[in-house]
């Protein structure tokens, strides 16, 4: 078991950024009886555990759980398990800034509708980000 610091892109000179935390995967057999009755078989396949040590706290903080083959590498689960939090935030500005939330039609082709256009506004918003250089303010 070793613990490897975390990267992620960025503008150093290797091309990618330090992270402030550690992570570590292990190979596990999840156990108990409720998982078990749960899963219909006698034990449950193994899988690989995530855990993540920032560099600030006295233990590891967060852990995950991923059925990913077991030659996936370890920086390719640390940016599946940190895809998370940008889903969540996409998900976030879509409804409170782009009115996701505030379709109240009672047609399947009026919601898709409403669901195609702010998916394509946030596409939009997406794309001009990532061309700003991170020094730029946006335009007033």
């Amino acid at each position: 078991m070793q613990w490897r610091q975390g990267s992620r892109p960025g503008t150093g000179r290797s091309g990618f950024q330090r992270m402030y935390s550690r992570f570590m995967a292990l190979r596990i057999r999840p156990a108990g009886r409720e998982i078990r009755k749960a899963a219909g078989g006698p034990e449950l396949p193994a899988c690989r555990l995530l855990a993540e040590w920032p560099a600030t706290a006295p233990e590891p903080v967060q852990f995950w759980l991923s059925d990913l083959p077991e030659d996936t590498p370890l920086t390719t689960l640390v940016r599946m398990a940190k895809l998370r939090r940008r889903i969540e935030h996409d998900y976030r500005e879509m409804k409170q800034a782009l009115g996701l939330a505030h379709f109240e039609g009672r047609t399947w082709s009026g919601w898709h509708h409403h669901v195609t256009l702010v998916s394509a506004a946030h596409a939009f918003c997406t794309l001009q980000r990532l061309a700003r250089s991170p020094k730029e303010t946006a335009p007033a």
